[in-house]
């Protein structure tokens, strides 16, 4: 038996009211997710335990059969992982977002899609500016990168709010508060004038590009948290592709192989038929492999419908149909999302998602289409995210 688990990140949300009421999901065209959904088995689980945040890292360790409860003790260290970057004692570490601030309002949290060959630049001016032996800049994905401190691990206390969390509103409101704050808050004041007269910057508003105005610190951790792998707890090996560090770093952590694809991206330009190819390619040595697309999500927090539409329209021409027309070993499938993140509000929210398990031993249970309401009508409920991974291995 083989295994793929498809992570369609975000695409889940709420009814858009300019759009008849649909949902992103029910909006798209998607004949190959239909034909899976009348075959499979469809239902609605938490991903994010009560009381704890709804983001990716949380989400994605449940979806990937990890309790969160247990294992998850901040995002950040995950995303360290994947850069290679170590967390020493006495470093706590933040995610450190490349955003745009206009009229002193969050205008883009992910400085318009900045790319990360500009991003790199930057980062290595604010390395060179405000570095120290204290303080160090890390590059990472395109907006995404990383901040390291050392001897300040009261900054952990400081309440930070992702810039996604936060479109079009006024940043005071939003800026690092408590205890350690004030760190934080130096570090993305200072910011400003490193990024103002950057080259990257001059070029990307000749171009009428979002320019990068400051870094956001959020998401602090400190000890990268120890877990079992993989293969230990589910008895398979598995290899996992994605654009982003934090999954690569999840999928380190659980002792995955990380699969390199050319062409995998986080947003809309991602080479989707070259990643399930790449995928598929890795079924050869490996019994699981773990699909994650980011560029639902990304759409998602950008607030655009149609951009999220068309990428799970992508998902389902490019990655399912090559699924559900698997020849050879027999497969397993689990797609579903690790979180909604509605269109109008454009941040992660922490409802029930709708997952589907299919290929032998799994049975039709009503549902026609992969939607949030199709698969609740089918009124199967899995109280607990982390328990999916099991019910598709059969542990």
């Amino acid at each position: 038996m083989k295994y793929v688990v498809v992570i369609m990140d975000g695409a889940a949300g709420w009814p858009i009211a300019e759009r008849g009421g649909k949902t992103s999901l029910e909006l798209a065209r998607t004949p190959n997710l239909d034909a899976m959904a009348e075959e499979a088995t469809l239902g609605l689980t938490r991903t994010v335990p009560e009381g704890m945040e709804p983001s990716s890292a949380c989400a994605c360790m449940s979806l990937l059969g990890y309790d969160p409860r247990v294992h998850y003790h901040g995002r950040s260290a995950i995303e360290a992982r994947s850069m290679g970057v170590p967390i020493n004692p006495g470093e706590v570490a933040f995610r450190c977002n490349l955003v745009a601030v206009r009229d002193n309002r969050m205008w883009s949290y992910s400085a318009g899609n900045i790319s990360t060959e500009e991003a790199r630049l930057l980062i290595a001016s604010l390395e060179e500016t405000l570095g120290s032996d204290k303080v160090h800049f890390y590059p990472g994905v395109s907006y995404r990168h990383l901040c390291k401190i050392r001897g300040r691990a009261d900054a952990l206390q400081a309440t930070c709010t992702p810039p996604h969390d936060i479109p079009g509103k006024p940043i005071k409101d939003f800026l690092p508060q408590g205890p350690g704050s004030d760190i934080l808050g130096d570090l993305m004041e200072r910011s400003k004038a490193v990024l103002e007269a950057h080259p990257v910057n001059v070029a990307r508003q000749a171009r009428g590009d979002i320019p990068a105005t400051m870094i956001w610190l959020f998401w602090g951790s400190g000890k990268l948290p120890e877990m079992p792998p993989f293969s230990r707890v589910y008895g398979i090996n598995a290899a996992l592709t994605s654009g982003v560090d934090l999954l690569r770093g999840l999928g380190q952590m659980m002792g995955m192989d990380i699969l390199s694809i050319s062409g995998v991206t986080a947003d809309s330009d991602n080479d989707y038929t070259a990643q399930v190819d790449g995928a598929l390619k890795a079924l050869r040595n490996h019994e699981l492999v773990v699909i994650h697309i980011e560029a639902t999500d990304e759409a998602g927090h950008a607030g655009s419908v149609d951009d999220k539409v068309s990428a799970i329209q992508a998902v389902d021409s490019e990655v399912i149909q090559r699924l559900h027309s698997w020849q050879g070993d027999s497969l397993r499938v689990l797609v579903m999302p690790d979180h909604p993140t509605p269109i109008s509000i454009q941040t992660h929210t922490p409802e029930p998602v709708p997952f589907m398990l299919w290929g032998p031993g799994f049975k039709a249970n009503g549902a026609r289409r992969f939607t949030e309401a199709e698969a609740k009508s089918t009124g199967l409920f899995v109280a607990e995210g982390y328990n999916i991974m099991g019910r598709l291995i059969g542990k």
